[in-house]
């Protein structure tokens, strides 16, 4: 009694784990595709705010450009244009790190309101740490019609080098370049903020899965652990249902072959008695008597022979599948009205026991459907030993085909077509049925050299 409880619990704990583990698996993935997707969505969200701030900054920084050009403009024809020009510049500012500056078009700094001490510099050869030419990058822009350069500068607020997007025009009146800039490093302090904002948002989230996980797990695996009882249950029941059906089938074997014995057998047994017995009293009639008791003995020889065959044909155990399949097919074609063949081909060679067996009972069962249902003209039956060391059987006929899986889904049909498929399996066997109403039937088996080895074993 304690072992059937614990082999019960056993097999609670494995229901119970089949069910926990597709749902944390499950929970796992949503998890990981959560925070796949808050990730990319994240980043998304930088790369647009990111564009749409600098998209902002530089109309804003075109703007700007512009407004200084125009306010210049009225100066052009004048004396002292430039020294009114640059004065007015030289006043113009947009915040501690906003500013506008003036280079001529060599180089030479001629206005700068942040870094007075650069004024009058030559700085064309002027390079940032990454080697790149910063003035020359401005005027090349400025000369070019206008428009915009990222570069590295000092930034006045801080002292250090920065990354800058600056604005240039050219003033060819002039010979100047006039311009502007944006340090994007208040830029990426700002995304910084907003991708810990969304790292905190992706933990939340997880705790959140996290939670639901613990939750669901109690509650959906206690529902599942029943749910799977009950199909146990319901197994066991089946299984139950089928050993009854699987006795009554040897119960109905054993009536059908008493039934054939008495009917058949037996009674021909008696009648060539009688006839012995007839022939010791009546001498004048003995030889009549005893050729027809001779004729009836070997009749009931042959009746014998055919109950033999039906339980298992010798032919198996002498001379192999491929002489069975052709007396099989010999047999039901000698019945008339439909062509039965059978033919083999391949280097013959010694099967299993096993596979013997099912397969002469897959082929008995398939022929037998064909002669009943089929209305076929021909039926062959193929049996192929592969160079591999596999083996296929094959059979094929012309008849009206039918539906198979409508025939399975009726209880009281296609108990020979689950039949030979539970024989395929327990092989290992693949069994393909291709058929269709009017148009045939063909039932393959493959078996590969590794199911054969498995079925020696």
């Amino acid at each position: 009694m304690p072992d059937s409880r614990s082999a019960r619990l056993s097999l609670r704990g494995k229901l119970a784990l089949l069910a926990l583990l597709p749902l944390l698996v499950s929970l796992a993935l949503i998890a990981f595709a959560v925070h796949h997707q808050e990730r990319s969505l994240a980043e998304r969200e930088h790369a647009l705010v990111r564009a749409s701030y600098l998209d902002a900054r530089r109309t804003e920084l075109k703007h700007y450009v512009d407004l200084a050009v125009s306010t210049v403009k009225p100066l052009l024809g004048q004396a002292d244009g430039r020294q009114r020009a640059l004065a007015i510049l030289q006043s113009l500012d947009y915040g501690r790190d906003g500013y506008f500056f003036v280079y001529d078009l060599q180089g030479r700094v001629l206005m700068h309101s942040r870094q007075p001490e650069l004024t009058g510099q030559d700085l064309w050869n002027l390079r940032d740490p990454r080697g790149r030419p910063t003035i020359q990058m401005l005027i090349a822009q400025a000369q070019a019609g206008g428009g915009y350069v990222e570069y590295l500068w000092r930034k006045p607020s801080s002292s250090l080098l920065a990354p800058k997007l600056g604005y240039v025009v050219a003033v060819p009146e002039w010979n100047w370049m006039l311009g502007t800039g944006l340090y994007l490093d208040g830029i990426e302090a700002t995304m910084a903020q907003l991708e810990h904002g969304a790292r905190q948002n992706i933990t939340a989230t997880l705790l959140w899965v996290g939670a639901v996980a613990v939750f669901g797990v109690a509650l959906i695996s206690a529902g599942a652990l029943a749910l799977n009882l009950s199909e146990h249950r319901h197994a066991e029941a089946k299984l139950r249902a089928l050993a009854r059906q699987v006795v009554q089938s040897q119960e109905d074997e054993r009536a059908r072959l008493a039934r054939e014995l008495h009917d058949g057998v037996s009674q021909a047994l008696v009648a060539t008695k009688l006839l012995i017995e007839s022939a010791q009293h009546e001498p004048a009639s003995a030889e009549r008597l005893q050729a027809l008791a001779l004729k009836r003995l070997n009749s009931t020889l042959a009746e014998v022979r055919h109950l033999s065959h039906a339980l298992r044909p010798a032919l198996l155990d002498t001379l192999g599948l491929p002489a069975a399949l052709q007396h099989l097919a010999g047999e039901f074609d000698a019945a008339g009205g439909t062509r039965f063949e059978a033919g083999v081909d391949g280097a013959e060679r010694e099967l299993p026991e096993a596979a013997k067996t099912a397969l002469f009972r897959i082929a008995q069962e398939a022929l037998n459907n064909a002669a009943r249902h089929a209305q076929a003209q021909r039926v062959v039956v193929h049996l192929h030993f592969a160079p591999d060391g596999g083996l296929l059987l094959d059979v094929n006929d012309d008849g009206r085909g039918f539906d198979a899986d409508a025939a399975q889904a009726q209880p009281d049909r296609g108990l020979g077509l689950r039949s030979m498929r539970e024989r395929a399996a327990a092989l290992g066997a693949g069994l393909l049925l291709e058929t269709q109403a009017g148009h045939g039937c063909r039932l393959s088996v493959t078996l590969s050299a590794a199911d054969l080895a498995r079925a020696t074993a």
